[in-house]
């Protein structure tokens, strides 16, 4: 165990020290993230962090987390800068500020900063990857039918375009194995394959897939791999080189908690160079990733807010935060689970996902469940009826008590015994 002045000092305990009275900070420096994750009374102190709705329970965040009421502030007070300096502002003290954000980030995620651009989501960072690919006809790309559209439909425009050729997999729902994934992938590659994408967590269903052994092996076969990680990145704990990707995007106004509009994209430093910008910069080196993140004039002050989202992030911890997002997912999935009528559509191993899942009643279209859940429950969450998944996505976040999940489980179970 560590005493309270050295876990501040690891953590950066300025911003900690202000969040949390003292008898908070010894439960957190007294107990492991798995002791700490049903720990109801230290989240509580949490949630009332945020200013929650009383008109629903929110089982939506994986759409857009909103940010505590201390980051929220700190936005504004951005806001009101970046407004009151105008012009002076832009074009005196903008690149900089921009750039110790990005190092605060590219810090974050274990990357060099030169590697990292701050985006607006997940899909500007991946569709510049698929836009920026010099494609030729023949060329081949893989990805699953269970990622996302957006992503999706850019492969489809460069098949029109260039006359690429798109092989799409399907995921099963619930792996016996990494092998089973990995040899998935594998299968779909042939000679003339480039790309190769891969959600490193499915917005639809919550699995976390083997993103570490599918880019080993689709290197050793030449194929650059692109990570969809809109929904893994301040969720789960990792760090971006680590996974031995190619190109990586995600959304921070998720599970960072950042205002919305704010992504990132990682580009590996050697291969920035095979990229075209989607905006032309010719003041940028072609070794500069800058030089694809040209988008001119912007709300910077969703970039400056950035560091303070990451300080409420480190304050709690991630190895603390994907704790108990995982034990939220697992108390209330492992009471519906094999109950009649009620589908998971979310593997059964607890380290196969995190925070989000997935839950159908087989009598019930998934709109229709989504409805009523609102209407008669006053339970939030999004349908979901595409590549083989039909069920409403679930997504609570630190601030959701275990007491909201129950009402959603009474809630399943009386629409599935009606």
């Amino acid at each position: 165990m560590v005493n309270k002045r050295e876990f501040l000092r690891t953590v950066g305990g300025a911003s900690l020290g202000l969040m949390f009275s003292d008898d908070v900070l010894a439960r957190m420096t007294n107990r492991t993230a798995h002791e700490l994750a049903s720990d109801d009374d230290f989240w509580t102190t949490v949630r009332g962090k945020y200013r929650l709705t009383p008109d629903y329970i929110n089982l939506e965040n994986g759409y857009y987390s909103m940010q505590s009421e201390e980051v929220l502030e700190a936005f504004i007070g951005k806001v009101r800068e970046v407004n009151y300096k105008a012009s002076y502002y832009m074009r005196t003290t903008q690149v900089d500020d921009k750039i110790a954000a990005r190092k605060r980030l590219a810090e974050l995620t274990g990357c060099s900063f030169e590697e990292l651009a701050i985006t607006r989501n997940t899909t500007e960072s991946l569709d510049t990857v698929i836009a920026g690919l010099d494609w030729k006809a023949g060329d081949h790309a893989v990805m699953a039918a269970q990622d996302y559209g957006a992503m999706l439909d850019m492969f489809k425009l460069q098949a029109r375009r260039y006359g690429i050729v798109n092989t799409v997999v399907s995921l099963p729902l619930d792996p016996s194995s990494d092998d089973e994934i990995v040899s998935l992938y594998e299968h779909a590659i042939t000679p003339k394959t480039r790309l190769l994408m891969v959600c490193h967590q499915v917005n639809i269903t919550g699995q976390i897939l083997p993103v570490r052994k599918i880019a080993d092996m689709a290197h050793r076969h030449n194929v650059l791999v692109m990570v969809d990680g809109a929904h893994a990145f301040a969720q789960l704990d990792f760090r971006i080189p680590d996974l031995g990707c190619d190109f990586y995007g995600a959304s921070l106004h998720k599970w960072l908690g950042t205002p919305l509009g704010a992504g990132l994209l990682y580009v590996r430093k050697d291969n920035i160079p095979k990229l075209w910008p989607v905006f032309a910069d010719e003041g940028m080196a072609d070794t500069d990733i800058r030089k694809l993140n040209h988008t001119g004039t912007h709300p910077v002050h969703t970039d400056l807010a950035i560091a303070s989202a990451i300080d409420f992030h480190n304050a709690i911890g991630i190895q603390r935060k994907e704790a108990r997002l995982r034990f939220l997912q697992q108390h209330w999935t492992s009471k519906v689970r094999n109950t009649p009528n009620i589908v998971v559509n979310t593997p059964t191993d607890p380290a196969r996902s995190c925070a989000i899942a997935n839950v159908g009643i087989a009598s019930i279209p998934p709109g229709d469940l989504a409805k009523t859940l609102l209407a008669k429950y006053r339970v939030w969450t999004v349908a979901i009826d595409s590549a083989g998944v039909r069920g409403v996505r679930v997504t609570p976040q630190l601030f959701t008590t275990t007491a909201e999940l129950d009402t959603f489980v009474n809630a399943l179970k009386e629409l599935a015994s009606a």
